[in-house]
């Protein structure tokens, strides 16, 4: 038999259930298929001890924010399934868990949506699985030494069933310095392999650097038009950590407390690697973007008239290290984490919006497939796109094109 509705939603994490909600005060008709449980994602592919970079008042969704007696704190992910859970329940979201997605495909009057239990038709699909689908590792990594162990982010539970040799955590972004930091903590020997990266101050002015890059507009730019898809996929994310203790968190917070800092790695060839010589112009051009955000938030304070005390000056990161190679060999580094980042993959999808890199081709949001929307990718339509506290704008934006798309004249397209 086959069902019907208007709109199906793919995916149960915080950016289908907004959609959802969306489309819900709408009054459209729509189903949302999750292949586990909502937030699967956060509940089976994140590390045991891992908490949101955003403070806790900064946990916002369409209809709902946060109201606990912790608002300055940083939320344990165990928190945000049970958080998403009973958002879903709040306004009966109409779930189907353990529903994996087989097939979405174009038809006369919209798309055929095959799932592992039913044959579904709808007129809309909007694709909400997610940012962190499959953790991106770089081609050359198959050429490393059979007897070194790689691993990546979604895979390390637990940091202590790590062994206390030599590690190379590779990226310098949020995950990699926050992994770096937590394996330093329980005495292992770590090598930090850095790139292109956000430093970024955990307070400033008195305030944690997350309310000035909301109240002044930081997190909620536009995407730039100009800008190309691969570009705003590849944004690294700010170096932050999230827990009970307010701590910066950057190359030289690491270096100070035993890692050597590397540059970013190039090639690689049994139990070498290579290293380009960028280390420091990757560093340089990160000061050079914390220097401009932090002017920023200073305009914003003088310009408003905010009392907020003066920050002392921030130092400048140096770490000089030419090194071309490693022997990790001669290094004792057993283990690889590939901190590198996050792509998409689509194997479902037989709609021709993909690019030749697997990612959909999307601009908002919004396809060249009639119908055919996406929500949650980075930078999609903001830079908080991706961010618990950013779905929401997105959300009621694409659900109007939905409305729009279904003919709805109630409803004012974005």
């Amino acid at each position: 038999m086959i069902r019907k509705t208007d709109v199906i939603i793919i995916g149960a994490g915080q950016a289908g259930l907004a959609t959802s909600r969306g489309l819900t005060d709408l009054g459209i008709d729509h189903v949302v298929f999750e292949r586990g449980g909502i937030a699967q994602r956060w509940r089976t592919e994140r590390r045991k001890n891992l908490h949101l970079l955003t403070p806790n008042w900064m946990t916002r969704l369409p209809s709902w924010s946060y109201s606990g007696a912790d608002p300055d704190g940083f939320m344990h992910k165990d928190d945000v399934v049970q958080l998403l859970s009973d958002y879903s329940d709040d306004f009966a979201a109409p779930v189907q868990c353990n529903t994996e997605v087989r097939s979405v495909s174009l038809s006369e009057n919209g798309y055929r949506v095959i799932t592992d239990t039913a044959f579904w038709m709808a007129k809309s699909v909007i694709i909400a699985t997610g940012a962190c689908d499959k953790p991106l590792i770089p081609k050359f990594a198959r050429y490393i030494h059979s007897s070194i162990r790689q691993i990546t982010p979604d895979r390390l539970d637990d940091i202590s069933n790590i062994s206390h040799s030599g590690i190379l955590v590779v990226g310098a972004s949020a995950t990699g310095i926050q992994l770096a930091d937590e394996l330093l903590r329980v005495g292992c020997d770590v090598t930090l392999a850095a790139g292109s990266h956000v430093r970024t101050p955990r307070r400033y002015r008195g305030r944690d650097i997350m309310y000035w890059l909301d109240k002044c507009g930081v997190l909620s730019e536009s995407r730039d038009s100009q800008a190309s898809l691969q570009s705003v996929l590849n944004h690294p994310s700010f170096q932050l950590v999230g827990g009970p203790v307010n701590r910066n968190l950057d190359l030289g917070s690491i270096a100070l407390r035993g890692a050597r800092v590397v540059g970013r790695i190039t090639s690689t060839s049994g139990r070498r690697v290579f290293l380009s010589n960028t280390l420091s112009a990757s560093i340089d051009s990160a000061e050079v973007r914390q220097k401009r955000l932090l002017s920023r938030i200073d305009k914003y304070i003088e310009e408003i008239g905010i009392d907020a005390p003066v920050e002392p000056t921030i130092n400048p990161i140096k770490i000089s290290n030419d090194e071309s190679l490693i022997n990790l060999a001669e290094r004792g580094i057993k283990t690889i984490i590939w901190a590198t980042g996050y792509k998409r993959e689509y194997p479902w999808l037989n709609v021709p919006v993909k690019t030749a890199k697997g990612e959909i081709d999307q601009a908002g949001g919004v396809t060249s497939a009639p119908g055919l929307f996406t929500m949650g990718l980075p930078f999609m339509r903001r830079r908080n796109s991706t961010f618990i506290d950013g779905v929401g704008a997105d959300a009621h934006e694409i659900s109007q094109f939905v409305a729009a798309h279904l003919g709805l004249r109630s409803t004012r397209a974005a």
